[in-house]
Parts: C-alpha cells; structure tokens; sequence
C-alpha cells in the first residue's frame, strides 16, 4: 500500500482537481446570480449536477488504478467497437439539443455519445499503433489509425456536431507525429487548416505566400516530388475551394456564421451571430487585472453572455477573476498537460506513450478552439474548455483518459520494455 502511495502522480492529481475546482466555482457564479431566477430550472441545478459528477470523476480515478496494465490494451478495440456502435444508436434514437442530434436520455440522466466517444477511439488508436512489430509496415498502420479516426468523426458530423468532429480531425496528425510519423507529413496534413484559416479572414494573398513556403519546404526536407506535388495541391485547392464556397456555393446563413468572428461588431452580426461574441469579449476586457470579484461580473450576473456555463464559461472567469485569475487557470491547464506528457514519457511501453499522446491531443484542442472562440480568434463552434465547462459526459470522458494514463503511470515498472 505504501509503495502504491509513493507512485501516484499527486501533482497531476492536484492540476486535474484545481481545474474541476475552478469549473465549479464558476458554474455556481452563473446560476446563483440575481438572473438566475429567471434561468429555465435545468439550468438552475447545474452546479449540483456538476459537483456530483465530479465525484464520480474522483471515484472513476481512483477506481482505474485498481486495474492491471494489460487490461487496457486487452479491452481497447471492444470499447473502441462499442463507441462507434453508440454514435450510431445516437443517429437513430438520439435526442437533438442545441441544434446537435448527439444525446441518449437514460431516464436519470442524460449522455453525449460523442464525449464518451474520445476516450474510446484514443484507447483503440493507441493500441493499434503500438501492436505493429518493428519490421511491420507503417504506412498499413498510419492508414488504419485515420480510418479508426475518421469514423467517429463523420458520425458526429452526421448529428450536426462540427465541433466535437474536429476533435477527432486534429487527433489525426497528433497521434501519428507521436507514433513516429515525419514532420514533412504531419505538417502537409494540418497544411489545409492554415490556409483556410487566413482566406476566412479575406487575407487570400498570406495564404497563398504561405502555401509556396509549405509547399517548398516539404519538397526540400523529403526531396521527394511527389510530395511537393500533394503539398501544392493540398495548399492550393483549400484556398480555391474555400474562396469559391465563401462566395457561390454556402448559404448566406454560413457565410455569416463563419465570417462573424472576423468582425463581429459588423451591424449585420452584431445582434445575430456575432452576440455571443461580443458579450464575451466585452465580459472578458471589463474583468482588468483583477477582475471584479466572485459574484460580482455584470455580464455574467446578468447573463448576458450566452452558454456561459459551458462554452463561454471563460468569459466568466475573465470578467470576475481578470486577467491574474485566467492565468491562473492557463498556469493549472499547462500544469496538467506536461505532466500527461512526462508521465507518458517515463513509462517504458508506446501504449502508455499513445494514451498520453491522445489525452493531451484531446485536451489541446478543446483548450486552443475554446479560448479562440470567446476571444475572437475562431469561429464559435460549439467547443466546451475541458474539466471547466459544464457537462458531466465531457467531464467523465476528459477524466477518464486522464485516469488511464495514471495507472498506466503508477505501474510502469510492470511493462514489458517491448511494444508487442
């Protein structure tokens, strides 16, 4: 017992506890304010809801690491197979909420499939990964891990969750750089995301000097024209596409929606698409240094700011915490993800290293999407901040990788120093 006390990773522990602290604190503050009356009655009882799921988070943990290194590796595709049979019951039975067709009602509560679904697929991608013998051919596997991937994401596509399927997306390049896939290939794969990102922004000109550098780069590290020629390729018909998309194929409701993030105080977004933005930035920049204290945010007291228990619940600690207590919390979030990844790095078998690859991945970028939405920087998509915004599926799911990687941690003298 000792010995078992003396291998817990404590600090990350306590960065996983500080985050799902600061998630509660701020969820009290949006439904214990003078609106609050008038929030619909679900809404009302949020904190509690959160506070008891963060118990079964803690007792989730602790009951993980009762389980032996092997059984990880034993149940990933069964689990992973299960998932993917959830999304789909979710497309036919599924409840829509928030425009998104992704929850089952139990009757005592209700779950979001596609959250349940990312601790699932990391587990089964990290498996298949770190099953391939050193003489076996990577590719057949890089191929595999997309595909495993890739399935997830187009059935939560399929529920009209944008958001949680990019998830899966960016897990892509994340999990097969860490599993040894070369930085010329991992960067033509995320290529497209960074040219589109400039034509959304009608800087057509940054993207297209942007694809050549790419583009040249690739061919020079690889020396391989084929490589070049997907690179050019890649680069130039995302910016062809998004260009003609933005202007003669989407809807003008799309274009709207997209293009709002880039000027949201613009008179045709600023009541419509954009108000959430805008009531998030003005939350944000009101808090200062300090902040105006717990309670005390008149965006927030006033709910003003929409979702700001779940996705702008950022705007929250911004305007009542100012800018020392969103440090704060950014100090916890990195905390927390280089400990997954030493963590990962100190266990001397790849599964654990892929595990740790994929929480972090996960984790990431719900992080960089979510804190690009209340700020500005990318288009409001309906991402939640892990283990801070509301939901007691994300929180489980978020929770339950991070357990996994702990035993897998707490155990590491167990592993067979071979992948297979």
């Amino acid at each position: 017992m000792q010995q078992w006390y003396r291998k817990l990773d404590f600090l990350t522990l306590f960065a996983w506890a500080g985050v799902v602290a600061v998630g509660l604190v701020a969820i009290y503050s949006t439904t214990h304010g003078p609106a609050a009356e008038y929030l619909p009655e679900s809404v009302q009882q949020n904190f509690q809801r959160q506070f008891m799921w963060s118990l079964v988070c803690l007792g989730f943990v602790i009951g993980t690491l009762f389980f032996p290194i092997r059984f990880f590796q034993r149940i990933a595709y069964p689990v992973y197979a299960l998932v993917i049979g959830l999304l789909g019951l979710t497309l036919a039975i599924g409840e829509s909420v928030g425009g998104a067709k992704s929850w089952i009602d139990l009757g005592f509560a209700q779950i979001q499939a596609a959250e349940i679904a990312k601790p699932g697929t990391v587990l089964g991608v990290a498996a298949l990964l770190t099953s391939r013998r050193p003489d076996s051919n990577n590719v057949r596997y890089a191929v595999g891990a997309v595909v495993m991937l890739l399935i997830p994401a187009v059935l939560i596509l399929m529920q009209n969750d944008t958001g949680t399927a990019l998830v899966f997306l960016g897990l892509i390049p994340i999990m097969l750089f860490w599993s040894g896939l070369p930085i010329p290939t991992m960067l033509l794969m995320v290529a497209p995301a960074i040219v589109g990102y400039f034509v959304i922004y009608e800087l057509t000109w940054i993207a297209v000097i942007l694809g050549i550098i790419i583009t040249g780069y690739i061919f020079w590290r690889t020396g391989e024209r084929y490589m070049g020629i997907l690179a050019g390729l890649a680069t130039g018909g995302t910016i062809l596409v998004t260009a003609v998309a933005l202007t003669s194929v989407l809807a003008p409701h799309q274009v709207a929606r997209i293009k709002s993030f880039t000027n949201p105080d613009a008179p045709q977004y600023r009541k419509g698409v954009g108000f959430n933005l805008v009531q998030s930035k003005a939350a944000i920049g009101s808090g200062g240094m300090t902040g105006k204290g717990f309670m005390e945010g008149t965006q927030t007291q006033g709910a003003y700011v929409p979702e700001q228990s779940t996705d702008f619940i950022f705007s929250v600690i911004g305007e009542e915490f100012g800018f020392v207590g969103s440090v704060v919390v950014l100090a916890l979030f990195g905390l927390l993800l280089v400990r997954i990844v030493q963590l990962g790095a100190q266990v001397k078998h790849p599964f654990a290293n892929m595990m740790a690859a994929g929480a972090v991945g996960v984790y990431t970028i719900h992080i960089f999407i979510n804190l690009g939405m209340v700020t500005g920087l990318l288009p409001v998509i309906g991402i939640p901040l892990p283990f801070v915004s509301y939901g007691g599926s994300a929180l489980l799911a978020n929770t339950s990788m991070l357990a996994v990687v702990l035993d897998l941690h707490m155990r590491r003298d167990d592993f067979s120093i071979y992948g297979y």
